[in-house]
């Protein structure tokens, strides 16, 4: 008779990620109450072990139907026998404050779990790069508990927390070859719907605040959207309305409508069972501490200040005894190495009180920087040593050295002012790079124009969505008439974000631009012709509209899906 005795009825499990179940809390529990009686003599104790059944009526089936249990090796079941785990509460208080941060996360998990064969291969590679996953965890040291206490404002499921690491590993500087930047990798169209500053001085995509209260609207806005939290998490990164065209496909085949059975590309087919992955390993307490990751105080890390005046970079880490580096680690968003009057500091929270007791004491100028304005037939090569700065010094400070900008009048540069030229005492080494998107958007708030023939002055008026008197007075014309090769200056009064919104939104051979009048004000209409993947919620981000008023001036029925190739008005007031 093939018979296990064991320590307490409790089942064994492959993986222990979670906290026992009720079922099994009352199972040990009446099982330690079982055996204490045995011991002080209050019952007898069990006359026959513990049999396992294994699909026979009965014990004596069981050796009819298995002659010799012993004749082949290789088919006995082998079992081992288990202890009894330690008494846990009976109840579990999830709101009960605790001192360790990744407890606290561990309590708030409430998505569904995903376990795939990808999620066990990511987990899998995770564990065996330890090395990675503690550069990682200690990198979020800075952020977690701010993020963990926005999530908890929402009642959002403190899994988000985790995001970040998949999407930038946790490094607010991060830059993806799509510029998608910051924590959150937002792209810049993205990052201006959701009012992230990106301009000369701050990209607010970088700011960690700012950022984490925009990513976080976005997810809500996708669950809403979804009901499925595995579906708005991929919507977070393949786009909302193509996660839509995946969901109405397999409607339309009678095929199941949820993340795994979906047709999506591998980057986003991998990308909820990476936060899978790392919600197995963080959320078990064992394996956190067999890869030595390193626990987090449920603690502040920082505090926020706002400084009334300007100030340099480097005095500002000064102030609060951090080297610059870790400055811009909690700072990540200036795009200059001044930090404008009435800004938002975020410092170490033991280092508040010393910034403050450092600027109330210092005395002089906080900054040592100016602007200026290029003028007319001037070049960086000149302009350098006139405030005491090399070439070289002058276009890094200026994030103007990884590309060639030709110089144009009115481009501001940022320059040593007439003291510290005098003194003699900067030191550019350590000063922030102005990113990518940032060159590009300065780059283009002069746009010139190139004719080409058979072109028309109100052709190229409609093209860069200027007025033909615009162009006339910019370019000292006396009449509308242009010849091919003539070279048009069109430049655009937007500030740098908005300039690099409206290259993306440029007239295409699929949108017309057309100029109308209304009562007493003056609006631009626009034609956008329907692409594949747009959806009305996209098309009203794009020119900044809201859904409603494009239903609105489209008769658009609620739901209803968009006819690729088709135009929509869109009207914007001038």
């Amino acid at each position: 008779m093939l018979a296990v005795t064991l320590g307490i009825a409790l089942p064994a499990r492959a993986f222990d990620l979670f906290a026992p179940t009720k079922a099994e809390i009352s199972e040990a529990t009446e099982a330690e109450e079982k055996a204490e009686k045995e011991e002080k003599g209050e019952i007898p104790p069990a006359s026959e072990p513990l049999m396992l059944d294994f699909g026979f009526s009965s014990a004596h089936d069981a050796e009819e139907k298995t002659a010799d249990p012993v004749a082949d090796a290789d088919e006995v079941l082998v079992v081992e026998e288990i202890q009894a785990p330690v008494a846990i509460p009976l109840a579990l208080d999830l709101t009960e404050p605790t001192d360790d941060l990744w407890e606290r996360i561990r309590n708030g998990f409430a998505m569904p779990n995903l376990m795939d064969g990808q999620t066990l291969s990511f987990q899998q590679y995770y564990q065996s790069h330890p090395e990675y996953l503690r550069r990682m965890v200690e990198r979020s040291r800075l952020y977690l508990h701010h993020v963990v206490e926005e999530l908890e404002k929402r009642n959002l499921p403190t899994e988000i927390a985790l995001l970040p690491m998949v999407e930038s590993a946790y490094n607010p500087l991060a830059l993806s070859p799509a510029r998608a930047s910051g924590l959150w990798q937002f792209i810049p169209s993205t990052g201006k719907h959701y009012n992230l500053t990106q301009d000369w001085w701050r990209d607010e995509r970088r700011d960690v605040l700012a950022s984490t209260n925009a990513a976080l609207d976005y997810l809500e806005y996708l669950y809403d959207l979804h009901g499925d939290w595995h579906l708005a998490l991929a919507s977070y990164n393949w786009g909302e309305g193509a996660v839509g065209r995946a969901i109405a496909k397999n409607a339309a085949q009678g095929l199941p409508t949820d993340f795994l059975s979906l047709t999506m590309p591998n980057e986003t087919r991998q990308y909820v069972p990476k936060l899978q992955a790392l919600k197995n390993i963080l959320g078990n307490p064992e394996w956190m501490e067999k890869l030595a990751l390193p626990a987090i105080p449920n603690t502040p890390y920082f505090h926020t200040l706002v400084v009334s005046t300007a100030m340099d970079v480097k005095r500002a880490a000064g102030f609060a005894g951090l080297s610059e580096q870790e400055f811009i680690a909690l700072n990540p968003a200036h795009n200059r190495p001044v930090i404008q009057a009435n800004t938002t500091l975020v410092l170490p929270a033991d280092r508040v009180e010393t910034f403050k007791a450092a600027l109330e004491a210092h005395e002089g100028p906080l900054t040592s920087w100016q602007t200026y304005a290029l003028r007319s037939g001037e070049q960086l090569k000149d302009v350098a040593p006139r405030f005491g700065i090399s070439l070289a010094d002058l276009k890094r400070v200026n994030g103007l050295s990884t590309r060639k900008v030709k110089p144009y009048p009115g481009l501001t540069l940022l320059v040593p002012d007439a003291a510290a030229k005098t003194a003699g005492k900067l030191d550019f080494s350590t000063v922030p790079v102005m990113p990518e998107e940032m060159r590009e958007a300065r780059r283009l708030e002069t746009v010139r124009h190139t004719v080409k023939k058979g072109e028309t002055l109100i052709a190229i008026a409609r093209r860069y969505q200027v007025s033909v008197r615009d162009l006339t007075t910019r370019n000292h014309l006396s009449s509308s008439r242009i010849r091919p090769g003539m070279k048009l200056v069109v430049r655009q009064k937007n500030t740098p974000a908005a300039v690099v919104a409206n290259k993306a939104r440029a007239p295409t051979k699929t949108t017309r631009v057309a100029q109308t009048e209304g009562r007493g004000t003056k609006s631009r209409v626009v034609r956008h012709k329907v692409k594949q993947g747009d959806t009305l919620f996209s098309i009203a981000r794009r020119y900044a509209v809201k859904v409603d008023d494009l239903r609105r001036w489209n008769r658009q029925a609620g739901g209803k899906v968009l006819k690729i190739g088709s135009d929509l008005t869109i009207r914007k007031d001038s």
